[in-house]
């Protein structure tokens, strides 16, 4: 089991690679080889076959990163995630509830 904590819809920022320092907003995740799209970035072509009314061409594509080369970025500034289990009480029942916080500041994301 993977402990990715970037989920979708997340601001990173590329620690390594050719794409190193931009920032995007992550479109998928794939957590069983750890990889992760980022919005704009990592861009290759891709020749796409004709089909039926389709007319293919050479197109641009984002293609996945892995996980562990992207930070979460927390008000401007990439940040380590870490999780923090607090018990809440939901009808009557004690729930373990995950939430991710920034490191540095200690600030609760979600």
């Amino acid at each position: 089991m993977s402990k990715l904590k970037i989920k979708r819809g997340d601001n990173v920022q590329v620690i390594a690679g050719k794409e190193k320092g931009k920032q995007g907003r992550v479109l998928n995740v794939d957590r069983e080889n750890d990889r992760v799209v980022v919005e704009g970035l990592n861009m290759v072509t891709k020749h796409k076959k004709p089909r039926g009314a389709d007319q293919g061409g050479i197109l641009k594509r984002e293609a996945a990163i892995h996980a562990s080369n992207v930070m979460y970025v927390h008000n401007g500034k990439p940040t380590r995630l870490g999780i923090k289990v607090e018990t809440a009480t939901k009808d009557g029942k004690t729930v373990n509830v995950k939430k991710r916080f920034a490191k540095t500041t200690g600030d609760v994301i979600d």
